[in-house]
């Protein structure tokens, strides 16, 4: 009998030890929302990273001041960072919006002998060689907000651009019937996410009867967007409906139709809080599909946990419901500047040190 107990204990900790080992990728919590991406199980080894600190971890930034979204994912990552004390040194390279500095910044990383190495493209193909180099020697690659020609990188995390445009094409549809003419304010030429919202949009718009009538690049910026939106406007302001790409335009083409005293079409929004101030003010048709700065903070998450020595999936996804006007309300900040996003991981005191209004 005891030989028999002693046999199902070692066959009870044998199965315990093959279900943690299973689990572990799973149990590694990046970021709400962020999930392993369907249909691929490819995973990092245990232990296959592992290091001790204090850790040394890069980042390539794409471009900091790109706008007021990728700024706050430069503090969000910044404030990870800072809150685990075996990483000694985080070092933030902004690109500037600059394919060839993209380039250089990812070879002194690697020159640096950091311990990992976040990057978020600029462009489908701009940080493909700095991370096949990187791999080559023993350096974990996190990539997040941009895809790449290459699959060389350890770990990808995508907010899922064409689940992103295809939820606002989706309301558009539906709010409209399925009929009518519309604006497309699209985000920074060439950059990944706005290619795979833009195919959201026309993935949603096939076998309906609405049509584009007016297109161009706000560049993610309020500025950019307002010149487009009301360049469009004075053309023919008789529109059924706007694809906002982002919503630092939302607010733009809505302080447009304003200034004409003309009433606000539906138009499609972002987790942004100037515009969940401007929504809850005017009670306008729209919708906010989420993509939190706080992917930042992921990329960190991941290479902690990489240098842990923790499984990860290869591949994360981050495509979650859009958000209506009703939790619109409960994120809104009054006290707080147009210029912060959310969800964010932001401690309070951080959200007032970068966005408060005293």
């Amino acid at each position: 009998m005891r030989g028999a107990l002693k046999k199902f204990g070692v066959g009870l900790l044998f199965a315990t030890t093959m279900l943690v080992g299973a689990a572990s990728a799973q149990d590694v919590q990046l970021m709400n929302g962020v999930v392993p991406r369907p249909g691929d199980d490819r995973k990092t080894e245990l232990d296959q990273f592992k290091k001790d600190g204090p850790w040394k971890i890069g980042m390539s930034h794409f471009g900091v001041n790109a706008n007021t979204w990728t700024v706050q994912m430069a503090h969000e990552a910044e404030a990870a960072a800072k809150l685990d004390p075996r990483i000694g040194q985080f070092i933030l390279l902004d690109a500037n919006i600059s394919q060839a500095k993209q380039v250089a910044d990812i070879e002194d990383l690697i020159a640096q002998k950091v311990d990992a190495i976040i990057v978020t493209p600029l462009t489908p193909t701009s940080a493909d060689a700095g991370i096949e180099k990187a791999v080559a020697a023993g350096i974990p690659v996190i990539v997040h907000t941009g895809l790449t020609g290459t699959d060389k990188y350890t770990v990808d995390i995508q907010g899922g651009g064409e689940h992103f445009g295809k939820v606002m094409g989706d309301f558009l549809v539906k709010k409209l019937g399925g009929k009518g003419n519309i604006w497309v304010l699209r985000g920074l030429p060439a950059h990944p996410e706005d290619i795979n919202r833009y195919k959201g949009l026309q993935e949603a718009l096939k076998g309906t009867d609405i049509k584009i009538v007016a297109e161009d690049a706000g560049k993610w910026q309020y500025d950019t967007g307002k010149q487009v939106c009301e360049t469009f406007y004075l053309n023919n302001p008789e529109v059924d409906g706007i694809w906002s790409s982002g919503a630092d335009m939302t607010r733009a083409c809505m302080d447009v139709f304003q200034q004409y005293g003309a009433k606000i079409p539906p138009i499609t929004g972002e987790g942004n809080n100037g515009f969940f101030g401007k929504w809850i003010e005017t009670g306008i048709d729209s919708i906010a599909p989420e993509y939190g700065p706080e992917q930042g903070a992921a990329g960190v998450r991941a290479a902690e946990a990489l240098l842990e020595g923790k499984q990860l999936y290869k591949r994360y996804v981050y495509e979650p419901d859009g958000w209506d006007i009703e939790m619109a309300k409960k994120h809104y900040r009054p006290d707080l500047s147009a210029n912060v996003w959310f969800p964010t991981s932001l401690s309070e005191a951080d959200l007032q040190k970068y966005y408060g209004k005293n």
